[in-house]
């Protein structure tokens, strides 16, 4: 006699992997772009793709958003990989797939600036994130800043949505 799946149990373990398994093909993601970068782009050369508006530049950034920073890059390192530990533990707590999806995001960009800070140049601890994605004049990203940019907005219209819609409730909304 086989027994009746437990779509709550099944649901409490599908999330998790759910959050992990979008986290781990953005790492993928991010960090395969950013070995691309790294052989075929230059810091010195801009290749326009929309115009000014957008192109292709290898940058090396020490800092936060905007090179901001720059002499701490070791308090980048731990927040980045304190953000990554705790969207792990919060994989483990959601419990609606809207927030998971958040949790994954989030998580999974956090995860490869935390590899960048721990093992690129110029030490451990102290290493540079491969920024490629030219805005202009105004910065230079990669494709895990806009994932946090996106999880974040994601996160905002969650919570405007639906303000009691904790990303650890219960209830399905």
């Amino acid at each position: 006699m086989t027994r009746p799946v437990d779509t709550v149990t099944t649901r409490r373990w599908l999330l998790p992997v759910a959050a992990i398994a979008l986290g781990a093909g953005v790492v993928a993601i991010d960090q395969a772009s950013k070995w691309w970068a790294e052989a075929n782009l230059s810091r010195t050369e801009r290749i326009p793709l929309l115009g000014d508006l957008l192109g292709l530049q290898l940058a090396y950034n020490p800092g936060a958003a905007f090179s901001l920073g720059e002499n701490a890059t070791w308090i980048f390192t731990v927040l980045s990989v304190v953000a990554a530990v705790v969207a792990l533990v919060f994989a483990f707590r959601i419990r609606r797939t809207s927030w998971a999806i958040v949790v994954g995001l989030l998580g999974g960009a956090a995860t490869s600036h935390a590899i960048d800070r721990l093992f690129r140049a110029p030490s451990f601890g102290n290493g540079h994130v491969v920024d490629f994605l030219a805005y202009g004049n105004w910065f230079i990203g990669n494709i895990a800043d806009i994932v946090i940019f996106s999880g974040a907005i994601t996160a905002v219209l969650i919570g405007l949505r639906s303000p009691s819609a904790a990303p650890h409730s219960t209830t399905r909304k």
